[in-house]
């Protein structure tokens, strides 16, 4: 038997990070047992669709890398195939057509919660002659559920779930426009598209026992289901918005590598021993259904945080630069790159990584920084002056070279002091008062480039003095 696992959003929004985990999930079983991962569009709710939260969706599995088997399919086009099984429900006496108006159980409910009966629908057409139909009413098509006994799911991660037949109602088929219900929907296209397994979050637990009652009523082999718990926050509660992120596609734009986020949704509900870092080739040869934990997990963006630190430093390194800078400046992208294993060690997301390698990338003339801006105000002309001339003497421009060079300045005329030094020839090369060792910035940067930069500082400071000297006169 070929396993066939899917994915099926709704596209009415972004796609959740529960949806995005669960989407893993089910790709990696598939991938684990040499199956298929298929995807289907849920599109049946007309009025909220939108084709732009499709293609989000797609984006989003296509972003974590989870390819798909075969033409995603809507469940809107298969509407007709959908109604056709109904009618076919109703010609083995597994359904019925009900006639009932909207006040008509309106009334039913009312009445029932008065006299403190279920308010679920009474079944009052269920064994009652069509022919005895008002004039007027197009009906609904109910499904005949079980009138007594359990009905019982055999989940792989909740073990066996039962409800009573009193927990489970008549419901709807085919609504009274024609149109199909999602319980109908869901079971027909599982059914045609050869599913084998559903695993879903455990928040779906209780459609299994009324989609179980559609698979037996049509004679169909019952999926195996997986019933997954879903993802808190870190204070417990369901995760939301006020968690942090919630869309998948803000996770990108955070700076997270889909390897980290795979890794880190894969650890949100299921373990291999104390394994925290696993590849995704170890995933798919590791993952089953037996070590999907029965209770929530909580999402910790520290975590999440420490596993991508992981991955940016194991990424390559061209990748990188890719990543965080879309022009074509080769000079630009080679310094980047020279830089990168001293960058990627400090950041712990692609944002960061970008944040403190953008000197890299800036154009004479750029903006100073507040706090760099700052300490240009306190003149370190003779400091900035004198390492000109030093760099300029030097026989070769590398790292150690700037740094004695450095030094040098901060004996003649910092007391010693090489923060004193090094912190205006920061603001001087990078525009900022953050950056990597500046001594190896300086070597990436270049002696012509370095030059120029402390220039356009010693302007900076200049600019300052002189309105300073205009004020005090």
């Amino acid at each position: 038997m070929t396993i066939i696992t899917r994915f099926p959003p709704s596209p009415t929004g972004f796609m959740h990070i529960g949806n995005a985990r669960t989407a893993l999930y089910n790709w990696l079983y598939a991938r684990h047992h040499g199956g298929k991962f298929v995807v289907r569009i849920e599109d049946t709710d007309r009025a909220r669709h939108s084709e732009e939260a499709v293609l989000a969706i797609l984006n989003s599995l296509k972003w974590l890398e989870l390819d798909w088997d075969g033409e995603i399919v809507s469940q809107f086009e298969q509407r007709d195939r959908h109604v056709e099984i109904a009618k076919e429900l109703i010609a083995k006496g597994q359904a019925y057509y009900c006639y009932c108006t909207p006040e008509e159980l309106t009334a039913m409910r009312a009445q029932a919660k008065e006299e403190g009966r279920s308010t679920s629908y009474d079944r009052r057409w269920r064994d009652r002659d069509p022919a005895e139909a008002p004039e007027g009413v197009p009906p609904v098509i109910r499904i005949k559920a079980p009138l007594e006994g359990e009905t019982t799911i055999h989940d792989q991660v909740q073990g066996d779930v039962s409800v009573s037949s009193d927990n489970l109602d008549d419901f709807i088929l085919l609504r009274s426009d024609g149109t199909p219900t999602y319980m109908l929907s869901v079971v027909v296209d599982d059914h045609d598209m050869g599913i084998t397994h559903i695993i879903r979050g455990d928040d779906h637990l209780n459609n299994a026992f009324r989609q179980k009652i559609i698979f037996e009523a049509m004679g169909w082999d019952i999926p195996v289901y997986a019933h997954i718990p879903l993802i808190h926050g870190a204070d417990g509660g369901k995760f939301s918005k006020r968690h942090g992120a919630t869309g998948v596609e803000e996770y990108k734009d955070m700076g997270y590598l889909p390897e980290a986020m795979r890794n880190y949704l894969l650890r949100l509900g299921w373990a291999h021993g104390d394994d925290e870092i696993i590849s995704t080739a170890q995933a798919v040869e590791w993952f089953d259904l037996d070590h999907v934990g029965k209770s929530a997990a909580r999402f910790d963006f520290a975590k999440l945080d420490s596993l991508n630190a992981h991955y940016l430093n194991e990424a390559d390194d061209d990748r990188l630069v890719d990543l965080i800078y879309d022009e074509q400046d080769e000079i630009v992208k080679q310094r980047l790159k020279s830089g990168m294993a001293e960058l990627k060690d400090r950041a712990k997301t692609l944002k960061q990584l970008s944040d403190e390698s953008s000197f890299y990338t800036k154009k004479i003339p750029f903006d100073f920084d507040e706090k760099a801006q700052k300490i240009l105000d306190e003149g370190p002309m003779k400091v900035l002056t004198d390492l000109q001339d030093r760099f300029k003497a030097l026989p070769s421009f590398t790292a150690e070279g700037v740094e004695q060079a450095c030094r040098e300045c901060a004996d003649e005329l910092r007391e010693g002091k090489l923060g004193k030094v090094a912190m205006p020839l920061r603001a001087a090369l990078t525009g900022t008062t953050v950056s990597p060792s500046i001594f190896h910035a300086a070597e990436i940067l270049g002696l012509e480039e370095c030059l120029e930069r402390i220039a356009q500082a010693l302007g900076k400071c200049g600019e300052k003095n002189i309105e300073q000297h205009a004020v005090s006169n």
